[in-house]
């Protein structure tokens, strides 16, 4: 219950129009902030979504495949520089993002997680180290303005925040190679 409540204020938080209106100001807040807090407002919330309907999340997720398929493709969405200037410029991409991201990549991704194997976790991992590393190199490299509302200087910002995200996962998916995952209790 505790983690709900929480979801719920940050949620709140998130919602409350100077922060809204501060964290759509600077394209990395945007993009490296607030759709991930967004995300973790959704997990927080989730736990207790997907104990009341646990018999709708076991019908439709039974094996976690369809909820991360959900979670990647709403996720890859976002990741589209066109996308976060529409969310600036209409009110119903705005809604969908701020209602869609919660429900439809936090939720299913607290029901999917735990239900992948351990194969199907790392290949998800990978994938959006690579996913990642592809928008770094886009948002760095790219010699024109590709977002409308951001600046130049704004995106390849975002462009090294990609790129410190990636070397983190990827360090973190190197740990995990070299070190025993067995739990000894």
């Amino acid at each position: 219950m505790r983690q709900t409540i929480y979801g719920i204020v940050l949620y709140l938080v998130l919602l409350a129009p100077p922060v809204l209106a501060f964290l759509e100001s600077i394209m990395i807040l945007h993009m490296l902030v607030q759709i991930p807090l967004l995300i973790v407002a959704g997990w927080l919330i989730g736990k207790r979504i997907t104990q009341k309907y646990q018999t709708f999340f076991s019908k439709w997720n039974a094996n976690g495949i369809p909820g991360i398929l959900l979670v990647v493709i709403i996720t890859l969405y976002w990741m589209i520089p066109r996308t976060l200037d529409e969310a600036l410029l209409s009110y119903p991409i705005e809604i969908f993002k701020l209602v869609g991201i919660p429900l439809l990549v936090g939720i299913p991704l607290r029901d999917s997680w735990k239900k992948l194997s351990g194969i199907t976790k790392s290949f998800i991992f990978l994938n959006y180290i690579s996913m990642f590393g592809l928008m770094a190199w886009l948002y760095i490299d790219i010699p024109i303005q590709i977002c409308n509302n951001y600046l130049e200087v704004q995106q390849r910002l975002v462009g090294w925040g990609f790129l410190a995200i990636t070397a983190a996962m990827l360090l973190y998916f190197i740990q995990l190679v070299f070190t025993d995952q067995s739990t000894s209790d």
